[in-house]
């Protein structure tokens, strides 16, 4: 079994930034893939940034260039920087682990970003 903790949101003014953290913890698979998905009010969960155990990324269009995906392997934790927030950034963000064809989710932390 896999549990996931996040850690990280609050409120942000427009223009802010935030470091969002997920640590992983039981039995965990070296070679997993971890991301961040969000999930707005109304709206469906979509992906927002995934890394993969060797260090590959990747980003939804809509955060490209402002939020940057990073791991620390030895610490089973994944993290999530993200700058230059939106109001439209606003929603609760999930951490991620896949391993053995398996999927985990964490609890979920609240960002929410004030105009």
């Amino acid at each position: 079994q896999v549990q996931l903790v996040e850690s990280g949101g609050g409120l942000v003014q427009a223009g802010g930034s935030l470091r969002l953290s997920c640590a992983a913890s039981g039995s965990i698979n070296s070679g997993n893939a971890m991301g961040w998905y969000r999930q707005a009010p109304g709206k469906e969960r979509g992906m927002v940034a995934l890394i993969t155990s060797g260090g590959g990324t990747a980003y939804a269009d809509s955060v490209k260039g402002r939020f940057t995906i990073s791991r620390d392997n030895a610490k089973n934790t994944v993290y999530l920087r993200m700058n230059s927030l939106k109001p439209e950034d606003t929603a609760l963000y999930y951490c991620n682990l896949v391993q053995y064809g398996l999927t985990y989710w964490g609890q979920g932390t609240q960002v929410t970003v004030s105009s």
